[in-house]
Order: structure tokens, then C-alpha cells, then sequence
């Protein structure tokens, strides 16, 4: 029977007394390239947006003689590998919890290979948010942790096989293999979240077909630190109708450490992972980031993706270093190098600035007294629903 647990550091200061370690689950490092197919769809959901969308559109067609192309271009997250494992593992620390850190980019594992060189993260485990294609309009985003070093390679080029040539039976075999590795920890992360829009119906019964298909080799659902409360009521209630786990997934992405964590007396990863597998028993503590309205940590890290980092690496310290977007040959170029005269449109460091301006005071504090209201009420809500 599964066994899940769940306390918030806001509600029991102690929450954490009793345990040894705490793992911090899913965040993301300037490794992982962030798609921008958002930007289209907000041109389609919000016409507001559209004629700014439009004026990009026709600049890049007057001075580079192509089309902004929204599935390739992406965006990167501001932290270094070194950065995220030492941020997560701080707040882990102020706990009196020995830390452990699963740092898991999208479809690629640079982050935890790049950190195995450096003496204090040599046990850190080698994960990935695997992007699987499923039902032709939809991507489920599965954390797979912790694979085995020898064959971590391999694996990542048989995933990517696959997402390049998808197939509902294939998919069923490498999930089944994966599972046949003891060690492995498979996470289906916000299986709730509706990323590309398919609409409430549409993701229920494709989310509900793959768990019915796959659901025996998910080791947890994921309650995730930047989705808000609603969307993981659902994860609950799902992981109830299927009698999974639940488990912590922070989704870092800028500069606040993951929001969950999960507790264990394990002394490494791998001893983690048999707690959740083998005695199916799952402890979160939700920290008090995720206490604040949603909409303004959401602001929050939209405005750590935009702004300047000027001690960092020459090459990742401005946006437009940090976002890519083909060039006339196809080669993924920094926009900051695909601008005409090397700045960014006014338009653009005009709307940038606009977001930057929402994050001071005291428009900040105005905005998040305005959201806390009904933030607070579905907090209360949710809270205690068992």
C-alpha cells in the first residue's frame, strides 16, 4: 500500500526532526534548454500579445530572411550546474539534513556528468526530465533518476531514439526496462499540467490511458514546488485512483532553492530510491517559498530568467546570451548575436523592463497583496483535504 506523508516547514518548524537526509527532486540548470512554443501559443490564447509576437516576427524576416521558428528556438536557466547542486544543497543544510541532489535537465544529463569532476558531488545521481511524445499532441514529462553510470550514455541515445520515433508499444518496453533497473528511480513530474493546451478533457483521458499502459513502471507522481495547489490537489486525488506514491519536485528554474523536499533516514540516493520502491513510503516537506501567492513566484522567476547576472561567465550573464534561436545556416545562435546591431529592440528591453518593474517595490508588494487573498483561501482549501 502506498504510503505518502506530507508537511510544510510553515505549519511544523520540527517537520524535519527526525530524519537525516533530505533529497531535493527535478531542477534545472543552464544545461536544459527550455522550449519557447509558449511565446506561440500566448500569441493564440491572449491577442494582446499577438501584434508584439507579429512586429518580432517581421523584424526577423527583414534582417535575417527567416522565420521565427518557436520549437527550436529555447531558452537556458541562469545557473551553472556547480550553482544548483551548492543552492540546493544549502537549504537542505539550514534543516540540520544531509543533502542529496538530483539535478535533472531536459533530455540531456551535462549537469550531473559535468559535477561528477568535482570532489564533493561525486555521488550525485545521473537524472533527466525525459520528454516522451504521447497521443500525437501531447508530451509527458518523466524525472528518471539515478541510472546507472556505465550506461547512462547508452541510455540517454535510446531515449532520444525514441522521442525521435515514437510508438505506444516502444514507449511500454523502455519503461519496462528502465524499471528492471533496481536502482532507477522513474517520477512522472506535474502529470497534471496541461503544457501544450490540449484542453481539461483531452489531457484527463490521455493522462488516465498512459498511467492505465504505464502506471506499473511509475514509481511516483510528482507534487510539483512551482505548479500551484490546485493542479496538485489533482496529482493527490490521481495518485489515489492508482495507488501511487507521491513525491517532491521543486522544477527550480531560477534562483529560489525547489519549494519540496522529500525527508528520508536513507544515507545515500540509491538506499532513497529503495525506500520509494521497494517499501513504497514517501515523506514531503513543502518549504515556505511555497506558501507565497503563486502568481508571484511565478513572477519571481520569470524575472530571474530575464535579468542580468553580471559575476557570472561572459557568454550567460544578459537574456539575450541566454536564448537561442537557429541562425540563416540552422546553427542554434545567442540572440544577442542575431541582433542587427548587437542590441536587442527597444521594444523588447521596453517590455523586459516592464516585467523588472513588476518584481520592486512597491509594485511587488502591491501585486502580492493582491493575489494573496485568494491564494491564501486555496492554500486553507487544500491544505488539509487528507
Amino acid at each position: 500500500m502506498a504510503n505518502s506523508t506530507i508537511s510544510y516547514l510553515w505549519c511544523d518548524k520540527n517537520a524535519s526532526q527526525g530524519y537525516r537526509s533530505g533529497v531535493s527532486l527535478h531542477s534545472h540548470t543552464n544545461q536544459s534548454k527550455e522550449t519557447l512554443d509558449f511565446l506561440a501559443n500566448f500569441g493564440n490564447q491572449y491577442p494582446v500579445m499577438r501584434p508584439l509576437l507579429a512586429r518580432l516576427e517581421r523584424r526577423s524576416q527583414a534582417n535575417h530572411g527567416m522565420a521565427v521558428n518557436y520549437s527550436a528556438a529555447y531558452w537556458t536557466p541562469p545557473l551553472t550546474p556547480k550553482l544548483a547542486f551548492e543552492l540546493e544543497s544549502k537549504q537542505i543544510e539550514k534543516l540540520d539534513l544531509a543533502p542529496m541532489v538530483s539535478l535533472s535537465d531536459h533530455d540531456n544529463i551535462k549537469a550531473p556528468m559535468l559535477l561528477r569532476t568535482v570532489p564533493s558531488a561525486r555521488q550525485i545521481p545521473v537524472s533527466v526530465e525525459w520528454s516522451v511524445p504521447y497521443g500525437g499532441v501531447q508530451d509527458f514529462h518523466l524525472g528518471i533518476h539515478n541510472l546507472p553510470s556505465a550506461r547512462a550514455t547508452e541510455w540517454m541515445a535510446t531515449l532520444a531514439d525514441f522521442t525521435a520515433n515514437p510508438s505506444d508499444e516502444r514507449l511500454t518496453e523502455l519503461l519496462s526496462a528502465l524499471h528492471a533497473e533496481p536502482n532507477v528511480l522513474i517520477v512522472f513530474n506535474h502529470p497534471a499540467w496541461d503544457l501544450f493546451l490540449v484542453g481539461k478533457e483531452k489531457h484527463a483521458f490521455l493522462l488516465n490511458q498512459f498511467l492505465q499502459k504505464n502506471g506499473g513502471y511509475m514509481h511516483a507522481l510528482e507534487l510539483n514546488g512551482l505548479r500551484h495547489w490546485e493542479e496538485n490537489r489533482a496529482t493527490r486525488r490521481l495518485a489515489e485512483k492508482w495507488n501511487m506514491l507521491v513525491i517532491s519536485g521543486g522544477d527550480r528554474h531560477g534562483v529560489e532553492p525547489n519549494a519540496n523536499i522529500n525527508l528520508t533516514n536513507a544515507t545515500s540516493f540509491t538506499e532513497f530510491v529503495h525506500e520509494i520502491r521497494r517499501e513504497k513510503r514517501s515523506n514531503l516537506l513543502f518549504m515556505p517559498q511555497y506558501a507565497e501567492p503563486w502568481k508571484h513566484r511565478i513572477l519571481r522567476s520569470t524575472i530571474d530568467a530575464i535579468r542580468d547576472y553580471p559575476e557570472f561567465p561572459q557568454g550567460s550573464r544578459t537574456w539575450d546570451e541566454r536564448v537561442y534561436h537557429p541562425d540563416a545556416k540552422g546553427v542554434d545562435t545567442p540572440l544577442s548575436q542575431l541582433w542587427p546591431s548587437g542590441v536587442a529592440p527597444w521594444q523588447m528591453t521596453w517590455c523586459l523592463a516592464l516585467v523588472k518593474l513588476m518584481g520592486r517595490s512597491p509594485v511587488s508588494s502591491g501585486l502580492r497583496m493582491a493575489w494573496s487573498e485568494s491564494h491564501q483561501l486555496r492554500l486553507s482549501l487544500g491544505e488539509y483535504d487528507g
